[in-house]
This record gives structure tokens, sequence and C-alpha cells, in this order.
């Protein structure tokens, strides 16, 4: 089986409700080697059992930080590339080119994204294709989906 590729992706979750998805979302940075950035506030604490366990022992390998606000988060990725994902963006993801030191964006489980940092960078908005008569993948699932499209294009780069 051919390793990963080198990279520097990070895994952003804005605002996040849902503590089995968060766990999830940290179990695949730590097998993938991504970095996780939470935005508050979380609709958890990170020390929940829920949390903890779905992400299991995986937990201690995972570069996880915690940011107070979206502003807070901007300081921190600079002139960094970053991509928003969305189910209501126009573009699909695979039209997406990402790069190894991408930040990649996930909304909460209920309402996705702030619309107005959707609008404010809407060259960067994409999404997974569905089925029009379906409301939504799990975020979880998005994230694996998305973050293994990101390492497969960096890994033929």
């Amino acid at each position: 089986m051919a390793g990963l590729p080198a990279h520097q992706l990070k895994i952003v979750l804005v605002e996040p409700e849902i503590p089995q998805n968060a766990g999830n979302i940290a179990r695949l940075c730590a097998v993938t080697g991504a970095a996780l950035h939470l935005v508050r506030p979380l609709g958890f604490f990170l020390t929940e059992k829920h949390f903890k366990r779905a992400g299991m022992d995986y937990l201690a390998d995972v570069e996880m930080t915690v940011h107070d606000s979206l502003d807070e988060l901007f300081i921190c990725i600079g002139k960094d590339p970053f991509w928003l994902t969305s189910g209501l963006a126009k573009r699909s993801f695979w039209e997406a080119r990402f790069s190894p030191s991408d930040w990649i964006f996930f909304g909460k489980e209920s309402a996705g994204l702030p619309m107005k940092l959707r609008e404010r960078h809407a060259d960067r908005d994409i999404l997974v294709p569905m089925r029009d008569d379906c409301r939504g993948l799990n975020l979880s699932t998005t994230a694996g989906i998305v973050l293994y499209e990101a390492l497969r294009q960096i890994a033929t780069q």
C-alpha cells in the first residue's frame, strides 16, 4: 500500500456541534497527519465521553488547536490557501486544486459555514456533489471525502 504524500493540510471545524463527528474527524486527522483546528463556540467539551470515544486513542496523535473566533483563526492562516465546503456551493470539490498547505473548512452540522464568510470568499467555496433529493452527508464523511481528494491530488503533483 502506498504511503501518504508529504503535506501540511489543516482541517477546520467552525462551531462543531456533535462530539461524535468531531471525534471521528480528529481520528481522520490522526491517520492522515492533518492538523485539526476547532473554532468556538463548540457544542461539547473536549473532555466529553462521546468525543473521546469517537476519537479513541488517536486523539493523542492529533495536532489540535482551538480558536476563540474566525478572526483569530485567520490571523494564523495568514496568506495560506484555504477552501470552504458547503452544500450550497456552486462548484464541485473535484474542480478545486488542492495544495499541500491548504486549510479546509467545514461548518457546523445545523447551519454550515457563516454566509458572510462564504460570500467574502466565493471563489473558495466547494461542495461534495450528491443527489438533489438528499439533504446532505454526515460531516465526518464529507471531511474524509474532501481530505482524501486533497491527498490524492498532492500525491500526483
